[in-house]
């Protein structure tokens, strides 16, 4: 069972800067692929951005390429998303994600997450 923290989050104004870090523990092998999606109320959970651990492999999503940078240590299991120039679009509960067994893409839709965390709230005003 792979446990996962997520930190960061919280209110900004459109064009500013958010930080998000997610810690997982128990259960990662050698190699795994992490990345974040997010759900806006009534929408459906979008996968934004994903990495092959250690390999370094990315994927954004459109809507977010150019804005947001995912990175990771390996050596920690810990990922990160530094997200620029928000938008209040961007407004979502943000979860963390891992596929605890090696892969050789990043995860781009939600069966390639096994475990998630909890979420924590990015909101963008106007």
């Amino acid at each position: 069972q792979v446990q996962l923290v997520e930190s960061g989050g919280g209110l900004v104004q459109a064009g500013g800067s958010l930080r998000l870090s997610c810690v997982a523990s128990g259960g990662t092998s050698n190699g795994y692929v992490m990345g974040w999606f997010r759900q806006a109320p009534g929408k459906e959970r979008e996968v934004v951005v994903g990495i092959v651990c250690p390999r370094g492999y990315t994927y954004y999503a459109d809507a977010v390429k150019g804005r947001f940078t995912i990175s990771s240590d390996y050596t920690k299991n810990t990922v990160s998303l530094q997200m620029n120039s928000l938008d209040p679009e961007d407004t979502a509960v943000y979860y963390c994600g891992v596929r605890a067994t090696p892969w050789a893409t990043p995860p781009r839709q939600m069966h390639d997450f096994d475990y998630w965390g909890q979420g924590t709230q990015v909101t963008v005003s106007s």
